[in-house]
């Protein structure tokens, strides 16, 4: 008779919002930020061992929630938690592959399957990074999440200046506000920290080809490292017209799904920074599979973290499980309770700018049930 104590007894999804406060909200490509949210995926086996992962917010959370309680967890009970592969094949044929709900279902099956394989690492007593394949080692990390926006380039330095105190020698910037406006806040970056500060951008789709046109030459003239998200994902032609336009490179992934897509991005020729989001993209077992792909091509990945510690826990574990790996994005934005309240801290920067993986089974951290249940979802925009 086969072992059913690892067999999935219960999947729960629960989304979860809190406001920004007015000094803390962040302006960037798509709009102001007033409220973050996200949903946290909880998995329980028949001998009682709970996993938790994180399904990235899609701008609907109480949809995405409501998508994993019913359809996606009709699909799970009763499987074996160990069987990660089979579970994610099973969601897939029935939810991704045809008449399903597309990018909810990836987002929804990301947030299950982080928390199988935390699952998968209580049962075992071994660390994420040890259970995918890899060691503990140096991640080099950037000062990125909800951070950097549109503000006074004066202003800009200073919050980029205590990042630097801290130990990171890498910040990303918030760009796509005007073409001029963006320039000049890169510019007193650059200047306040000089050339061996590495400087990478993100539009958040705030771009036209007209615009990466007129501001690529002062990218290039800047030495920024990336070009992220001009364009809107699936705008494959505008890529197309903008890689040649610079030497900067373009960056996308955290709006695309599954390997299939990260194949059509390769195929384009155009982007050369890849970006898979652990609680979007198809989640641990499937960014495994987008990070080998890309190393056929010598891309590095470099993961987009999500809304909550648990993503952020995830990533560094995954990039020191990988050949290819890239920066660690690591959340410097104010106030984020789903990175100090949530969970216990996900990751520590040193002053050689890097992260290292938790030690703990799984994902090495722990969802405090209380604070979810003190804030539960609001409705509305994040951003506005």
């Amino acid at each position: 008779m086969k072992d059913s104590s690892h067999r999935i007894r219960d999947v729960i999804a629960i989304p979860t919002s809190f406001p920004v406060r007015d000094e803390d909200s962040v302006t960037l490509g798509v709009g102001r930020a007033v409220k973050r949210d996200a949903v946290i995926v909880k998995i329980i086996t028949e001998s009682g061992i709970v996993g938790y992962g994180e399904a990235h917010h899609g701008r609907a959370p109480g949809a995405v929630a409501r998508l994993v309680e019913t359809t996606l967890r009709q699909l799970v009970l009763g499987q074996d938690a160990h069987d990660v592969v089979g579970i994610w094949k099973r969601v897939y044929d029935k939810q991704l592959a045809s008449h399903g709900m597309g990018a909810g279902s990836s987002i929804g099956l990301s947030g299950i399957d982080m928390a199988l394989w935390d699952i998968r690492g209580k049962a075992t007593g071994l660390p994420l990074y040890r259970l995918l394949g890899g060691a503990d080692k140096p991640v080099p990390a950037y000062a990125g999440g909800v951070s950097l926006g549109y503000q006074p380039p004066e202003d800009l330095v200073a919050e980029a200046r205590v990042h630097v105190e801290r130990g990171y020698k890498a910040v990303k910037l918030r760009i796509g506000d005007t073409v001029a406006k963006d320039l000049a806040r890169i510019e007193a970056v650059r200047r306040a920290f000089g050339d061996d500060m590495v400087i990478l951008t993100d539009a958040n789709t705030g771009y036209d080809v007209k615009a990466v046109r007129a501001v690529m030459p002062g990218l290039d003239a800047l030495g920024v490292g990336w070009l992220e998200e001009p364009f809107a994902a699936h705008d494959y032609h505008s890529y197309r017209l903008a890689a040649g336009l610079g030497r900067t490179p373009l960056a996308a992934g955290e709006n695309h799904y599954t390997r299939y897509e990260f194949q059509h991005i390769v195929d384009t020729q155009a982007i050369t920074i890849l970006q898979p989001d652990l609680s979007k993209s198809g989640g641990i077992t499937e960014v495994m599979r987008i990070a080998h792909l890309a190393s056929t091509w010598k891309l590095p990945i470099h993961p987009h973290t999500s809304m909550t510690g648990l993503n952020m826990a995830a990533c560094v574990h995954f990039l020191c499980a990988i050949d290819n790996p890239g920066y660690f994005e690591a959340d410097v934005s104010k106030n984020n309770r789903f990175r100090d309240q949530l969970v216990a801290t996900p990751f520590e920067i040193g002053q050689d700018g890097c992260v290292r993986p938790l030690p703990g089974p799984g994902l090495g951290v722990e969802v405090d049930e209380a604070f979810l249940a003190a804030h539960p979802l609001i409705d509305g925009p994040a951003y506005v």
